[in-house]
């Protein structure tokens, strides 16, 4: 069976989604055509441009900058507040139809997501036509574009949905990524964040095409062990499958926005502390244990990542989601400024089914769960770890 991935990415999903809502709501102006933007909470953090319209992006306003910045460039800019409720309401539809075709669905974030096609070629048929079919379907239904890419695994699929924009279908398989993805900046690699890609171009890696061509060896003295994992995902290799786990929102999960962006892994294990906390509070008051933890971030530029690890045992205690999360970030975080962490429990077991040896003897759920119950009895933390008595936020 071939191998087919599509990765289906709406265009401009919170500038989308909300004019969509605002035409159904009777709005006479449909905000994709007219300088606009959602922005969040003019007195907060969150007081940035977090989306913009075609004509605003021609005006020069970008994501992330300051509203004031953005009203200088466009003096007739139109705000209008995110409404995250209904851009979670506009995604599940979009899940929802995707879901008629097949089971095999990885949502990678809200707006995006990762379809298996090579399970289901014999019943649609060509894998180019279906993706004209589909984006077709997709916009006279729920009134909103999207971009496919096509390709023979995740990551060119990825890549492929990022060439152009909007409404495009774009193909990046294994023999095409020689011509189309080796020219282009390195800056463009999926997965090579702001400082990887300087500390390549310092040592004169200025093109994906020039990283595919590198010798490991050559890299190992700056990038250690991902110098491996560059040199692959610059040739377009990767064996990462489509985890439908992810489309079913089974899980637990909890999100800090921090304060101010950091790029310290230490601080952001802080964080993973108190989130473990809270998770764990969460999943033993629902009586369960997690296969699957998964941490995610949200970047300066407001990209989120995730990494998952899918667990020998199960687990619901502090100390196992804490030690897990730690492993998976060190895993996948490329140094790079975070303005969002979190963790998600995923694959939630009703019994633990503990795997022990003779000489191990798992004491952790036992103290989380006297610790919950003396807690519970006062309605307050009065027990606290001693690891988050200093974060002073929670």
């Amino acid at each position: 069976m071939e191998r087919i991935i599509m990765h289906i990415d709406v265009n401009n999903a919170f500038l989308s989604w909300t004019a969509v809502d605002l035409l159904e709501k009777g709005y006479p102006i449909d905000i994709r055509e007219i300088e606009a933007i959602i922005v969040g909470d003019k007195t907060k953090r969150s007081g940035i441009v977090l989306a913009k319209s075609p004509p605003a992006k021609k005006k020069g306003v970008v994501t992330a900058e300051t509203i004031y910045s953005a009203k200088r460039k466009c003096p007739n800019l139109k705000m209008f507040p995110p409404n995250y409720y209904m851009y979670k309401e506009k995604s599940n539809s979009l899940f929802k139809l995707l879901s008629k075709y097949t089971p095999d669905i990885e949502v990678a974030s809200i707006d995006e997501c990762y379809l298996d096609y090579g399970k289901v070629k014999s019943m649609y048929g060509d894998q180019l036509e279906f993706a004209k079919n589909l984006q077709k379907e997709i916009f006279d239904t729920l009134k909103f574009t999207v971009n496919i890419g096509i390709a023979n695994n995740k990551l060119c699929a990825k890549m492929a949905s990022d060439f152009s924009k909007p409404n495009k279908i774009h193909t990046l398989y294994d023999y095409e990524v020689k011509e189309k993805m080796h020219p282009l900046p390195i800056e463009d690699l999926f997965g090579v964040g702001k400082q990887t890609s300087k500390k390549l171009r310092d040592i004169g890696i200025n093109t994906i095409g020039d990283l595919a061509n590198k010798k490991e060896q050559d890299l190992r003295r700056i990038f250690k062990n991902q110098a491996h994992y560059l040199i692959q995902i610059a040739n377009g290799i990767s064996n990462s499958e489509v985890d439908s786990s992810t489309w079913i929102p089974k899980g637990i999960s909890n999100e800090i926005t921090l304060e101010e962006d950091t790029s310290s892994i230490a601080e952001l294990n802080k964080y993973l502390s108190v989130l473990s906390e809270m998770v764990s509070k969460r999943i033993r008051r629902e009586n369960k244990y997690a296969s699957t933890i998964c941490v995610i971030l949200k970047d300066s530029s407001f990209k989120r990542y995730s990494h998952q690890k899918k667990l020998k045992n199960p687990i619901s205690s502090y100390d196992e989601i804490y030690k897990y999360s730690k492993e998976v970030l060190e895993a996948f975080y490329n140094n790079e400024p975070i303005r969002l962490i979190g963790i998600r429990l995923d694959n939630l077991k009703e019994e633990k089914n503990y795997q022990t040896s003779l000489f191990e003897e798992p004491k952790e759920d036992e103290i989380d769960k006297i610790m919950d119950s003396i807690n519970n009895k006062y309605d307050k933390s009065v027990i606290k770890r001693a690891s988050n008595i200093d974060n002073k936020r929670f």
